[in-house]
């Protein structure tokens, strides 16, 4: 089955519901810190630097932009790694002086100022994207550009977190996975490297 069923969608409210898929996206991601050590949290786990806490630094990022400066309502929070000069992929890790503390509550921040966007503005409100050449977008074209970036991020810390410990799942309360065991996980990891030897080999 493909994905989890979200609750208390509505036929009549189309921002509600789209609202409801980026509150989804957004919980799926902070999830997956729950239960890891500072180490873990930022444990670059591919050649790029991928890593659990980045993940929700950037994704907090993405919202203060999507929803703030391109429909003129820019936030006071301080984003140092965007500013002239800044390393590259600032955005992207949190430093030993950034707390998980800290980067959860920018998070948390960022969706109550993106949230605060929605409800203002009706879905064919307009405002511009600089980073898209000046593009004039709707509230409903940056509502489904953000949910699909959350949710693909979350994709991305699902990963990332079954490489950590092998915890896996949609949400706290839906993994969304067959009721298996280990024994049964690893017959079937090793069924697929013989069918990917075979495919392989011909």
């Amino acid at each position: 089955m493909c994905g989890g069923r979200l609750t208390a969608m509505t036929a009549s409210d189309p921002k509600a519901d789209l609202h409801l898929y980026l509150r989804a996206a957004r919980e799926a991601l902070l999830w997956k810190l729950d239960g890891l050590s500072e180490y873990d949290v930022r444990r670059p786990l591919t050649p790029t630097g991928t890593n659990l806490l980045g993940l929700v630094k950037h994704a907090a990022c993405c919202e203060l932009g999507y929803f703030g400066f391109v429909f003129g309502r820019p936030s006071d929070e301080p984003m140092p790694w965007y500013e002239d000069g800044a390393e590259p992929n600032g955005d992207m890790w949190a430093t030993a002086e950034e707390s998980r503390e800290q980067i959860v509550a920018f998070y948390r921040r960022a969706w109550a100022h993106a949230d605060a966007t929605i409800e203002a503005l009706s879905l064919d409100s307009t405002g511009k994207v600089p980073w898209w050449t000046g593009a004039e977008v709707t509230l409903h074209r940056i509502l489904v550009h953000v949910i699909a970036e959350t949710h693909r991020h979350a994709g991305h810390a699902d990963i990332v977190r079954e490489l950590i410990d092998g915890q896996v799942g949609m949400r706290e309360d839906n993994d969304n996975m067959p009721p298996a065991d280990r024994a049964w996980w690893e017959d079937y990891r090793a069924r697929l490297e013989r069918v990917a030897q075979e495919a392989g080999g011909r």
